[in-house]
């Protein structure tokens, strides 16, 4: 290879070194949403009748997990997912294998009202315990 052979790929080799910092997609990166402000009530008896946990015929309660939603981004976050522990009076998990209990389609800048149905085996005793809520998501569409 010759020298100007050389330069001509050194010179390519640079131009698209410059060209990528120039054009670059934009980073959908992880946006974390406070909650607080939690409280619970029974579902309407609409969304409840006939409610089982999960996997099993096993009688459960459905309750609608509320709060305020905080976004400190100042866009809107969408697809946010709520993590957190709740717990019944004994102090028992309620979901003990996991910590995803559902999401937040979108979460406009500020602070905004969410909801969460969830459903609880009827043998847990009330009340429920929330600890440790958060959720992220991301301020551009994400594909599901």
């Amino acid at each position: 290879m010759g020298n100007f052979q050389k330069l001509k790929a050194i010179a390519a080799t640079c131009a698209i070194v410059v060209l990528s910092w120039l054009w670059t997609p934009t980073a959908f990166a992880l946006v974390p949403v406070e909650l607080s402000d939690l409280s619970y009530h029974e579902c309407p008896p609409a969304l409840s009748e006939g409610a089982v946990v999960s996997g099993s015929m096993q009688a459960a309660n459905c309750f609608i997990v509320t709060g305020k939603a905080e976004n400190k981004s100042g866009k809107p976050v969408v697809n946010a997912d709520i993590f957190g522990r709740i717990y019944d009076a004994n102090h028992n998990n309620v979901f003990p294998n996991r910590t995803r209990l559902g999401a937040i389609d979108e979460v406009p800048p500020g602070v905004s009202d969410f909801e969460l149905q969830i459903t609880v085996a009827a043998n847990q005793p009330l009340p429920l315990q929330f600890e440790q809520f958060k959720a992220s998501g991301f301020t551009g569409r994400v594909r599901r």
